[in-house]
């Protein structure tokens, strides 16, 4: 894989990860509601919920491009003006991250299994993978070794992201459910999602 593809894939995971969404709303209601203790069984739950997700998009994928590139490259084309659709979406989506506080108790171990719940099972996260991760992918290359290293990255960085919404909700409450911050926050995410998008259909770099 090109250094350049990784920092690529890297950048945007990162910002990407940021965009509140259900998992983020979830670790934000649990820590405002019992402080920075659930801070690591979220982001556990987090990368858990992602792992999932993302092999079962990857599984689809490495199937597509086995069977035809041909078909490879619609969904490239297909992911490419999803991104561009989700961008615009999240573009004018406001400032608002409503995450009620849960004040009811909870175990560790339970917060990790709600937290993988709701990311692995968000249908959603599945879509999103199918289109976003093609984008980076060499037809010519090996498959395998390119899934390891999308998900290592992937993976390591929703878990630091999960982390840091609850250790931030728990410390700095104000500035997590600020409009402005989150408004920010939503415009960078959908202008790289239209970026990306825009990218793919300009520079089809990588294509058979």
């Amino acid at each position: 894989m090109a250094l350049e593809t990784w920092a690529a894939f890297t950048a945007a995971s990162a910002v990407l990860l940021v965009i509140p969404g259900p998992t983020v709303l979830l670790v934000v209601s649990y820590a405002l509601g019992q402080g920075w203790r659930t801070a690591l069984p979220m982001a556990v739950g987090v990368a858990l919920g992602d792992f999932t997700a993302m092999t079962l998009s990857m599984l689809g994928v490495g199937a597509l491009l086995s069977a035809s590139a041909s078909v490879f490259l619609t969904v490239k084309w297909a992911g490419a003006a999803y991104l561009v659709y989700l961008g615009f979406k999240l573009w004018r989506a406001g400032g608002t991250l409503d995450a009620a506080p849960r004040t009811e108790r909870s175990a560790p171990l339970k917060m990790t299994a709600h937290a993988w719940l709701v990311t692995a099972l968000n249908p959603k996260s599945i879509t999103f993978f199918v289109a976003f991760l093609p984008q980076f992918l060499d037809p010519h290359a090996a498959f395998l070794p390119q899934l390891l290293v999308f998900q290592a990255t992937f993976l390591t960085l929703a878990f630091l992201n999960a982390l840091g919404y609850a250790l931030a909700a728990a410390r700095a409450r104000r500035a997590v459910r600020s409009p402005r911050v989150i408004g920010a926050i939503n415009k960078a995410g959908g202008s790289l999602l239209i970026g990306a998008g825009i990218a793919t259909v300009a520079v089809r770099n990588g294509n058979p």
